[in-house]
């Protein structure tokens, strides 16, 4: 399995456009500084990539990757042709779906997704509506119950393992029941029996998240806020983390202790907010999260699984 980090950062992205922060006015002065919304992309087979969350940078965040990124072959045919086979989406947050929109151009766009998600975008944005002039969504279910084959893989299965029951915004008053809004994806591949977590937003360490966590050799997991009270200290909202749906990293509560128990390989943090002093690659944070054998993922790493 080849996974690669396409994209690091909570919504509004580092530097957020309309914020002067500390994180955000570093970015602007130090481009080592910046990140692009939360997405990671995985080989499916040689040459078919899918990209997990379809954010508002997708199209450079595949332009900058050289694997999703379409190349020349000498003496093949020209025109459109692209490794991108498909997107898996984690949640129907506006952060993680406005990319889709961009992927317009396609066809048809395989989408896999959990049925609540794929109500939410159709209801509350009325996305296939909006596309069905340019392309075709072809919707797949992210079943919680049991995994699947990953299209276009005969070696690679997914699943969807529930981390929060936080509707977006948009679908607050839609007749939705509420269920699998928010899933962290559990990637599995059968021929070397290794597994991947990808858990940018948790709001519940549940069983079934240590479940799959206590068994995946790499885990990427949310890493939004420093810790609980960040969100109110920032002065953008009078909610804590928690309270946003977001686990901290430190404090009670915080992950980081429980990742650092965990005996995978790899233990990386992702969707860091602006507000998140981990922006800042100096901070003491990184030494803090290193002694725990944690790191923050940088973008574009590849991983070999």
């Amino acid at each position: 399995m080849r996974v690669q980090i396409l994209g690091t950062a909570a919504g509004g992205g580092v530097p957020q456009w309309n914020c002067a922060c500390h994180g955000c006015a570093a970015a602007r002065a130090h481009p080592s500084w910046r990140r692009r919304h939360a997405s990671i992309a995985i080989e499916a087979a040689e040459g078919r990539w899918h990209v997990v969350n379809a954010t508002p940078d997708i199209a450079e965040q595949i332009e900058s990757s050289a694997a999703p990124r379409p190349d020349p072959r000498p003496g093949g045919p020209a025109g459109r042709r692209t490794p991108v086979a498909g997107v898996i989406l984690t949640d129907a947050e506006l952060d993680h779906t406005l990319g889709l929109p961009r992927l317009r151009e396609a066809p048809s766009l395989p989408i896999a997704a959990t049925g609540t998600v794929r109500a939410a975008l159709e209801r509350g944005l009325r996305l296939d509506r909006v596309l069905a002039p340019y392309t075709d969504l072809a919707w797949t279910d992210l079943p919680e119950d049991g995994p699947v084959p990953l299209d276009g893989s005969d070696h690679l299965e997914i699943s969807a393992v529930r981390v929060s029951g936080k509707r977006p915004r948009y679908a607050a008053d839609l007749d939705i029941p509420d269920g699998r809004w928010s899933v962290a994806l559990h990637v599995t591949d059968r021929s070397s029996g290794r597994s991947l977590v990808y858990a940018p937003a948790v709001a519940d360490w549940s069983p079934g998240l240590s479940a799959a966590l206590a068994t995946a050799d790499c885990v990427i997991v949310d890493g939004t806020f420093w810790d609980d009270d960040e969100p109110r200290r920032s002065g953008f909202t009078r909610r804590t983390a928690t309270e946003m749906g977001h686990l901290p990293i430190i404090g009670p509560g915080g992950t980081a202790e429980r990742l650092a128990a965990l005996p995978a390989a790899r233990r990386l943090y992702t969707h860091l907010n602006n507000t998140n002093p981990l922006v800042d690659p100096g901070h003491e944070g990184h030494r803090t999260l290193a002694a725990l054998g944690v790191e923050t993922a940088p973008e574009g790493l590849v991983i070999e699984l």
